[in-house]
């Protein structure tokens, strides 16, 4: 008997088949276009999401048919992102991404009307265009006609499970990133629901992650290589979902996935609701596993802040990694300087995540001298991106979370050199994981578990690689800089202020 995990993201859609005990068994993946009609937005074709979905599944399920079939199937997903369906099951429009922002100019005004503290309270996020609530009120407004014919707003893992089994159901992540749901309750608040004259009919049924919404459909199953009595579940946000399949299962356990963006997904014990996490915009809701909460704290510039510097000064470590068909990430780790670097940078090469939700983020690079060099930046570039996760760790301790475990994945968690930086800046263990499929390995682990085949708490899939010790030396130094690093923040946002007052003064 094998578990199928599948992820639906922002550009693609992934299926993985895992045995009882973890190994993969068979994979497939299927990219899609991100479409962006007019200045803020930012969709999906919600049509194209669906059948890329089925195909993977498909592909990923016949590898398996005659050697270990697939018994259950777990949905994990994006976020935010909505799809208004007709009574008919026909899709009335695409979906609105996390990055879409169509909806910034009824944010700050609507959250005032409402209370942006009882907003925090009942949903456990703070107002930003990117959750449903306020694309849903976008979509009244502007396309009265939709609003009007959906049957059902539904969000990918559910639509999914839909499509499967005829069955709509939301797990509670999910519906809590809609910020439309009462994350202690675990119900949709009816407050929020009256106040933008939403029908609670309107939504999928909020329900645990990884419960079974349904029974695939015979004639679906027979096309896409499945037995008849595959289970369908939904499991939740693709953050905390990963966050299980790399095995941050317990109270104190975070993971941390590094990449592109950099994001930090902990296990809380119970919820935390404070005015500087409010203030700080880290998110309080339902984790995967029950009774357990979890936030994320991001960087939306992460890995793309080394990218600028690979681009715009690593131009012979990119000449050197093309000659030697090898990646340039590693020649710029490996160049970096060997010890803390003086210079301090500033990592806010564009719109920051938590805990600033700056749209207008500006980078700098403090310190530089006629000495400084390429391997100054390079490391300067590796503790910058860490300090802004430090950051949020430090607000998350000071309201009372005390992580002890860091699990670490994703592309930048291959490189040793940067590891152990990001330990010494962290102050903490950092292990890295051998998982390359964290989100479906998750979702695959919750499936098991609804039909009682393994407890996804205590399952050990991922297994590690290397845990890395902070150097209490370089600890130490680090605390200073980050403290200058907070300053060069504070300093920024003054100076755009003021730089946006002299544009307007010469339009």
């Amino acid at each position: 008997m094998s578990l199928m995990g599948v992820d639906v993201g922002t550009t693609g859609v992934k299926a993985v088949v895992f045995s009882e005990d973890g190994n993969i068994l068979s994979s497939s993946y299927k990219e899609y276009p991100l479409i962006f009609p007019f200045d803020g937005a930012a969709e999906l074709d919600s049509v194209e999401v669906i059948d890329s979905a089925l195909s993977v599944i498909g592909k990923a399920a016949a590898a398996v048919k005659n050697s270990d079939p697939v018994k259950a199937i777990g949905i994990a997903s994006q976020g935010e992102a909505f799809t208004p369906v007709a009574s008919d099951g026909s899709m009335l429009g695409n979906g609105m991404t996390s990055s879409d922002c169509r909806a910034a100019g009824i944010v700050d005004a609507w959250s005032e009307d409402f209370g942006i503290d009882q907003i925090y309270q009942i949903t456990g996020h703070t107002p930003y265009p990117m959750f449903s609530l306020y694309k849903l009120l976008w979509l009244k407004h502007e396309k009265p006609d939709v609003w009007d014919k959906t049957w059902k707003f539904m969000f990918y893992n559910d639509l999914l499970a839909y499509t499967l089994t005829g069955h709509s159901a939301a797990d509670y992540t999910i519906a809590a990133r809609s910020m439309l749901f009462d994350v202690r309750s675990k119900k949709w608040s009816s407050k929020i629901l009256n106040k933008i004259e939403l029908d609670e009919n309107k939504l999928p049924s909020p329900v645990p992650p990884g419960s079974i919404v349904g029974q695939i459909h015979s004639e679906l199953a027979e096309k896409l290589s499945l037995d008849n009595n595959v289970k369908v579940c939904v499991c939740g946000h693709d953050q905390p979902v990963g966050a299980l399949g790399c095995g941050a299962s317990k109270p104190g356990s975070a993971s941390y996935s590094i990449g592109t963006v950099e994001c930090i997904c902990p296990v809380i014990g119970s919820p935390i609701f404070t005015p500087e996490l409010m203030k700080s915009n880290l998110a309080m809701y339902p984790h995967v596993l029950p009774n357990t909460y979890t936030t994320v704290a991001f960087s939306i510039t992460g890995g793309s802040v080394l990218r600028w510097v690979r681009d715009q000064i690593a131009y012979e470590e990119l000449a050197e990694a093309k000659s030697k068909n090898i990646d340039p990430y590693d020649i710029i780790t490996q160049n970096a300087s060997s010890s803390p670097s003086d210079l301090v940078m500033l990592s806010h090469f564009g719109p920051t995540g938590t805990p600033h939700f700056d749209s207008t983020g500006a980078g700098i690079i403090f310190g530089l001298k006629l000495s400084s060099t390429k391997g100054d930046i390079f490391r300067a570039a590796l503790e910058g991106i860490t300090y802004e996760m430090l950051w949020n760790l430090s607000i998350l301790r000071d309201a009372g979370f005390n992580l002890t475990e860091i699990r670490a994945v994703g592309g930048g968690s291959k490189s040793e050199k940067w590891m152990q930086i990001k330990s010494d800046i962290l102050g903490i263990p950092l292990t890295v994981m051998k998982v390359s499929e964290a989100t479906c390995m998750g979702a695959a682990m919750l499936a098991g578990n609804s039909i009682n085949s393994i407890n996804p708490a205590e399952a050990q899939w991922a297994s590690p690689i290397k845990t890395y010790e902070p150097n209490k030396q370089y600890s130490s130094m680090y605390e200073g800089r980050f403290e200058i690093y907070k300053e060069l923040y504070s300093a920024s946002f003054q100076a755009r202020k003021m730089l946006d007052r002299l544009k307007g003064e010469n339009l």
